[in-house]
């Protein structure tokens, strides 16, 4: 997948006035760079060191016909050391940067690293403000030949994973450091600006509508999206008082009733996850498809997004349930390491399993035995390790269903009682935290009372088929045949949308 509110000027004005001068006090002569990335496995330039952002506050303003956006970004972040300069993950040009109010040198350098030196250097511990204004035309910005921002017939949309912040605002773009955001854009009249959280307020003024968006838990910046285009939208609220926003570009022509049809379920699909994951944790929910070719879905956060293609064979329900399932495995719970992804895909691939189960088209058990059973031992499907699969195969097909297939077999192992308390238990507990396969292992471990090390190594992490007597001990069969469930195909048509 590697193609895979802003508040106006004077509020985030008075956000920074409100940062004490003295927090912002000067390291001693031993500050050094931040590192330029945060280490991770798969991606190791990804992210920056030193620093930890608390919020973003984008102010922007996109024109559809020429593709221009042109942004203020105000972070608000702690130094987490001395600091005598430190990375941002941008691409577009920037005419000014700007650390605790004093203007700062700043240079570009590989694929998407700007490196920003302050007046002065930071000290550890530090409350900083960095002010970002830039302008440029994200689509004509290639990352490996390549852009995340995709232009639409009447505007721009951008959502991808792994990498998305680049094309559009300065960011610490790594999952382990999560903000809170307020996403004010402003676009011509009759055309309209999505972005994730709720929409704090709405203005216009010359010929220009300003939309203010917030999103007030923490969100990760490859989860952070931005859509404009013209859109009907639908507005609703769960059974708790959670508003829910949907919208559907105005052209997306035959698609247009699946996509309807699929998206305004998200209600009630929601509604039934808080049953099987405890409380939604943020403070909206809905979904848009906008009017571009893709063919794959992401979960970005209380808004996810679903290509247009999603929607090809028609009405797209599985496909909502995993995005939804996301908010709570990936984007309120989130990996720590690329190389985690499986429990973000792992979990929402098993919620498809749970909703077959619910709506009486084949139960999780049957989806179990009918995977084990299709793939022969010499399919490559086994080679793929879900527990750290490797960046080329990180959203392989095996990654779902073979982290799905795990599942079962845990719900099997320690009982349901016990399992089910574990889906609620483990985002209830790391709500807003980053986690990893080892930490969920140990989880279970503790939550169950028994050892599962070694069943976890035979389900995750070996590139071989489990043996019959493994697949006897956790499914009680050992059946080579096996009859496809009712639900099979609209779980499987779903894969191809997930790799991103």
């Amino acid at each position: 997948m590697r193609h895979r509110l802003l508040v106006p000027g004077a509020a985030a004005l008075s956000l920074m006035l409100a940062i004490p001068a003295s927090a912002a006090g000067h390291a001693d002569l031993h500050s050094t760079p931040g590192a330029p990335g945060v280490g991770d496995s798969y991606y190791p330039e990804s992210g920056n060191g030193g620093y930890d952002v608390s919020h973003y506050d984008l102010r922007l303003k996109y024109q559809p016909k020429t593709d221009l956006l042109e942004g203020t970004a105000t972070l608000l972040a702690r130094t987490t050391q001395d600091l005598s300069r430190f990375n941002l993950d941008f691409g577009l040009k920037v005419s000014e940067i700007r650390v605790n109010g004093k203007k700062a040198a700043y240079t570009s350098s590989g694929k998407h690293e700007l490196e920003v030196t302050p007046a002065t250097p930071l000290a550890k511990g530090a409350q900083i403000s960095v002010v970002v204004r830039y302008a440029g035309k994200p689509s004509e910005l290639k990352i490996d030949g390549y852009s995340a921002w995709a232009r639409t017939p009447d505007g721009g949309v951008v959502a991808q994973e792994p990498d998305a912040a680049v094309w559009w605002f300065p960011s610490n773009d790594h999952p382990t450091d999560k903000a809170t955001y307020d996403i004010s854009v402003a676009v011509p009249d009759g055309t309209q600006a999505l972005s994730n959280g709720v929409l704090a307020s709405q203005s216009s003024k010359l010929g220009w509508t300003r939309y203010n968006w917030r999103s007030d838990k923490p969100q990760a910046t490859y989860l952070t999206t931005l859509a404009v285009g013209k859109f009907d939208v639908t507005t609703d609220k769960t059974a708790n008082g959670l508003p829910v926003i949907n919208a559907v570009s105005k052209d997306l022509g035959a698609n247009t009733g699946s996509a309807w049809a699929s998206i305004e379920r998200t209600t009630e699909i929601t509604e039934w996850l808080e049953s099987v994951f405890g409380a939604y944790p943020f403070n909206a929910v809905g979904g848009y498809v906008p009017n571009v070719p893709a063919g794959y879905a992401l979960e970005t956060q209380t808004r996810p997004f679903y290509g247009k293609k999603a929607f090809d064979r028609g009405t797209n329900v599985s496909v909502v349930v995993h995005e939804l399932a996301h908010q709570w495995y990936g984007d309120s719970v989130s990996l720590k390491d690329w190389k985690d992804i499986w429990i973000n895909e792992g979990f929402a691939a098993y919620s498809q399993w749970l909703w077959s189960e619910k709506e009486g088209e084949g139960t999780a058990q049957e989806l179990a035995d009918y995977v084990y059973a299709q793939h022969p031992a010499d399919d490559a499907f086994w080679t793929v390790k879900p527990g750290d699969p490797g960046a080329e195969n990180q959203f392989d097909g095996a990654v779902y269903d073979r982290g799905a297939l795990t599942l079962q077999a845990l719900r099997n192992k320690v009982g349901d009682q016990v399992f089910f308390d574990l889906l609620k238990s483990w985002p209830t507990e790391n709500k807003y935290g980053n986690a990893s396969v080892a930490d969920f292992v140990r989880f279970a471990e503790k939550k169950s009372g028994t050892s599962l090390t070694a069943f976890f190594d035979t389900w995750l992490f070996q590139p071989s088929k489990p043996s019959a007597g493994a697949a006897k001990q956790a499914f009680g069969t050992q059946a080579k045949h096996v009859a496809e469930p009712a639900s099979w195909r609209k779980i499987a048509a779903t894969h191809d949308i997930h790799g991103h």
